[in-house]
């Protein structure tokens, strides 16, 4: 399941401390080392609290006028509050990829394609439900290919912190699963 290439408009959605901001951070870099124009917008307050956090990355082949995404073409939910609030904006003939292991599979807008991904429990499987946003980055570029899986995994590589060393193999074990479910 491709989106169309030239543009994309991404809202990424779930609560606070599931790595939203940082899953748009994935999304901006592999956008920018593909060579393409990058927008990433956080949205910060009181959702970092246990409410809905989101963020919007905007991919383009041409300049960006602005980064506000106010008609996705696709949506990543983590949760189901960010279904209830974001798939409404989604374009018509959008995509949303949606974390199977919280949202309960259902019927959801007809022209909108919708990619069940059971992120949390594929981050599980392999030992920590905290990359589950990674899973959702291969996910978004199996819908998105904006450039090769192993291209996307030296970005991961770039966006691991230091500090955070002994998280790389597992990020990209986690993106790499995500991009093959998403496949499958």
């Amino acid at each position: 399941m491709n989106i169309p290439q030239g543009k994309e408009e991404v809202i990424m959605a779930g609560f606070g401390g599931q790595g939203v901001l940082f899953l748009g951070k994935v999304l901006a870099e592999v956008g920018m080392a593909a060579g393409k124009n990058v927008s990433w917008l956080p949205s910060y307050g009181p959702e970092m609290r246990g409410g809905t956090a989101n963020c919007s990355v905007v991919i383009s082949e041409a300049p960006i006028a602005s980064p506000i995404v106010n008609e996705p073409d696709l949506l990543i939910a983590m949760n189901r509050p960010s279904v209830t609030r974001f798939l409404p904006k989604v374009k018509k003939g959008g995509v949303m990829i949606y974390n199977a292991s919280l949202i309960p599979e259902e019927t959801f807008r007809s022209d909108v394609k919708a990619m069940a991904v059971p992120a949390s429990r594929i981050a599980g499987d392999l030992g920590s439900e905290r990359v589950a946003n990674v899973v959702m980055a291969g996910a978004f570029l199996r819908a998105c290919p904006v450039m090769s899986l192993e291209q996307a995994l030296k970005q991961i590589e770039h966006l691991t912190p230091a500090k955070k060393k002994e998280m790389l193999e597992l990020n990209k074990t986690a993106f790499t699963k995500g991009y093959e479910y998403a496949n499958a």
